[in-house]
């Protein structure tokens, strides 16, 4: 169970890491106006909002593989914690698609690790 938990954890963090990148650096490029269904004046009247947002997400990633490289259960738990909660805000004021995408692959690493540890 272990083992299955490290790589929900991976895989959380993961989509993090792309989500920095769809956010920073790709937002007002094709692949970004069709993933947030923007329009290219929309997407480059916000891109400075949506790079803060990217960073943020990695953030959340760098977090996620801090503790679980150092081990620390209490670390990964309140980072996947923080994904949650981002995940039902953004489906709460964005889109329900938000919580599918970030909030399912959290709680199912949330129970792996309660599980594991």
């Amino acid at each position: 169970m272990m083992l299955l938990a490290k790589i929900l954890v991976v895989l959380v963090a993961a989509l993090h890491l792309y989500f920095l990148v769809l956010e920073m650096f790709l937002w007002t490029k094709p692949l970004g106006l069709k993933t947030f269904r923007n329009t290219p004046e929309k997407a480059e009247a916000t891109r400075v909002l949506a790079a803060n947002q990217g960073l943020y997400n990695g953030f959340l990633a760098a977090g996620l593989l801090w503790g679980l490289c150092t081990a620390q259960w209490n670390v990964v738990l309140f980072f996947l914690g923080c994904v949650l909660v981002a995940a039902i805000y953004g489906a709460w004021s964005v889109s329900r698609r938000i919580f599918y995408v970030q909030g399912v692959p959290a709680i199912a690493a949330i129970v792996a690790v309660l599980v594991a540890t």
